[in-house]
């Protein structure tokens, strides 16, 4: 069986979309109350840099599992997918770059609205992330993208049993 390599990378990219709101929240929160001291940011912008290298590698990755998968799923869901999938990384870069802007600019006004527009930002990741993982979720559950991986590699669908349940209703 030739499993395809995209979906254990995409779980990276898309659990920092989730964590990051509350990373870089929480981060700005102690960095004012003077609890961390300013260049603790840095843990936020090395963890966007995570997530937008954990995207761009998922790019990768479903680029060389994307033709396999046209051999069972409309080519039309494959675009929103991959159009999702741009969206989300190049988003992502742009809060990367705003993430580093506290780490080098002077002022602590213009620091301050760096990481509140870099908090704003990871929200709308997040938003992006959902819709990604809901264009991949179709992909999989909905136009059976899984089936091109699994059996032959024709597409067809092998037979699948059901697990053995004990008839205990403990």
């Amino acid at each position: 069986m030739n499993l395809p390599l995209h979906p254990m990378i995409v779980h990276v990219p898309i659990a920092l979309a989730v964590l990051m709101p509350f990373l870089t929240a929480g981060l700005l929160l102690a960095i004012r109350r003077s609890w961390f001291r300013p260049r603790t940011w840095a843990i936020a912008t090395a963890a966007q840099a995570v997530l937008v290298i954990g995207g761009m590698l998922a790019m990768r990755t479903g680029e060389a599992d994307e033709e396999r998968a046209e051999s069972v799923v409309p080519e039309t869901a494959i675009e929103a997918h991959e159009e999702a999938a741009e969206r989300f990384v190049w988003v992502s870069g742009v809060v990367l770059l705003a993430s580093f802007l506290p780490l080098v600019l002077r002022g602590q006004g213009v620091k301050t609205w760096s990481q509140v527009i870099t908090v704003i930002g990871t929200g709308v990741v997040f938003g992006l992330g959902i819709q990604v993982g809901h264009a991949g979720g179709e992909l999989v559950y909905r136009h059976g993208a899984a089936a091109a991986f699994v059996g032959s590699g024709d597409g067809s669908t092998p037979a699948v049993t059901a697990p053995a349940h004990d008839d205990d209703d403990d």
